[in-house]
């Protein structure tokens, strides 16, 4: 058996940048004219990676029947620029993107959720956030789908770096503080507007120790930054130069072909007008020494109904791979305190399951 991933001190804010990026290209792909289609394929390209997992759906009959389709977004936590996609997964995220409801949602799946890695079961009771360091986009998208039952059509990991340029680049964001608090030389005051910068609005999403809510809390404020960006539509043609967008795809892998995000751009761009967000709520345990959050099967079933729900999808139980007695192996427990989320499940849509 290989040992454990040692916990890892330093702590690092979400990167979703490919969210940016995709919305981008959905709001202003078609606006390239053919000129500069072959110059922007081979762009997007660059950041190709099959994941290696078999799909559960034929995404390709998603997309040209424009159903709803799913993408699992992940930022990992090593290192800064020029980084190699190694380490844990800081951040992930289930969207959900429904041209039929034109709707759009975010899943927060905290990296400290409890469960059992497929493949990797002989490690015990993992945190979620090693899934990918034990066996790359592959193993954290099975690892989801199996806690969840639900399917990944897509896959996207972005490194750190890049939001701060994102941001500046359609002129700041305008956020209004959820707490007040002082971090990175800055200071927010609840309730009050600010139009941030970028390295203000890092500040502001990357805070974790004094938040009433932990990492919740930080999740809520890290979704918020995002909604403003994707906000921002009508400066997202800015961001549409090869330049740039090279940029971008340098930092990021997936499993998106050009042809996938022309259909996005061509049939989805509607949903993403309208975007839902909520997140899995666990309960703080000690597990095997370390610190982890364990999600009741009644809050897994919540996630679950909301993402299928968000995909059109009938109803199925969830998973079972985080369904695990704690108390064999916990050593203390403390409630966290937090609401299940910032949207309500239904209990699944009509649809057909996959």
């Amino acid at each position: 058996m290989e040992p454990r991933l040692r916990p890892r001190r330093k702590r690092h804010p979400i990167r979703n940048i490919i969210i940016i990026l995709l919305l981008a290209l959905l709001a202003g792909g078609t606006a390239y004219g053919m000129h500069k289609y072959e110059s922007l394929k081979n762009t997007v390209k660059s950041s190709y990676k099959a994941s290696g997992v078999k799909k559960l759906r034929n995404v390709d009959a998603q997309l040209s029947a424009k159903k709803p389709i799913s993408i699992l977004l992940m930022g990992t936590d090593t290192g800064a620029l020029g980084r190699t996609f190694a380490g844990r997964t800081d951040s992930m995220m289930v969207v959900t993107i429904n041209p039929k409801t034109d709707k759009t949602t975010i899943t927060s799946i905290p990296r400290d959720t409890a469960v059992n890695i497929p493949g990797y079961e002989d490690y015990g009771v993992s945190k979620i956030n090693a899934a990918y360091a034990y066996g790359k986009s592959k193993t954290a998208i099975t690892t989801v789908q199996q806690m969840l039952n639900i399917p990944i059509d897509f896959y996207a990991i972005i490194n750190m770096g890049g939001m701060e340029k994102i941001i500046n680049e359609v002129g700041g964001v305008t956020l209004t503080s959820t707490l007040s608090f002082s971090y990175g030389g800055y200071t927010f005051k609840k309730g009050v507007k600010t139009h941030m910068n970028g390295k203000k609005a890092l500040a502001y999403s990357r805070m974790r120790d004094d938040d009433p809510k932990g990492d919740y809390g930080r999740q809520t404020r890290q979704r918020k930054v995002i909604m403003a960006l994707l906000k921002k539509s009508g400066s997202v043609s800015t961001l549409l130069n090869e330049k740039f967008i090279s940029s971008l795809t340098k930092q990021t892998q997936t499993d998106l072909t050009f042809n996938d995000l022309t259909a996005l751009a061509t049939n989805y761009l509607s949903a993403t007008k309208h975007i839902k967000t909520t997140h899995l709520q666990g309960t703080s345990e000690t597990i095997n020494s370390q610190s982890m959050e364990v999600a009741s099967k009644t809050e897994l079933q919540r996630v679950t109904n909301y993402i299928r729900n968000g995909l059109s999808l009938e109803y199925k139980k969830t998973g079972t791979i985080a369904n695990m007695d704690a108390a064999t192996t916990t050593t203390t427990s403390t409630d966290t305190t937090g609401s299940n989320g910032d949207a309500s499940g239904s209990n699944g849509g009509p649809g057909s399951g996959y």
